[in-house]
């Protein structure tokens, strides 16, 4: 609970601070932020906007690196098995790592290099904002 409140307090401090539109959050390259080649940029704004439901999420909150990186793995795969469509993955801002740097944060841009991931993007500040990422996924 104690955590779920920072992260809401850090969401909403963010949220006042963040870029006017979601095209201004693309464009700075601040946010961690992949599609496959060839996909529309279009995706990225509708997988940002919430176009799709949120239909699984996986919270990285606690665990080390590899930890982190097991739990990615079977998390993804039984989204694929179940066919969902888009996720949500909370890394966590990184403040209570050494030196207070978003170390999942910057595993996930590794983790999820996969033929099954078409797409992620920041999620919004209501969602975890700099600490989630919303992962779009292939449908069967």
């Amino acid at each position: 609970p104690r955590q779920t409140r920072r992260d809401e307090r850090a969401a909403l401090a963010e949220s006042l601070s963040a870029p006017l539109s979601v095209d201004d959050a693309l464009d700075s390259g601040a946010e961690l932020v992949y599609s496959r080649h060839g996909l529309p940029r279009e995706v990225l704004r509708k997988l940002r906007r919430g176009h799709w439901a949120i239909e699984d999420q996986l919270d990285l909150h606690g665990m080390n690196r590899v930890q982190a990186a097991d739990a990615v793995s079977e998390f993804l795969r039984r989204c694929l098995q179940r066919r969902l469509r888009c996720v949500r993955i909370g890394h966590g801002k990184g403040l209570g790592s050494h030196n207070r740097e978003p170390v999942l944060k910057v595993k996930l841009r590794k983790w999820l290099l996969r033929e099954e991931v078409l797409a992620y993007c920041q999620a919004p500040a209501a969602w975890g904002g700099s600490g989630a990422l919303l992962v779009l996924l292939k449908s069967r």
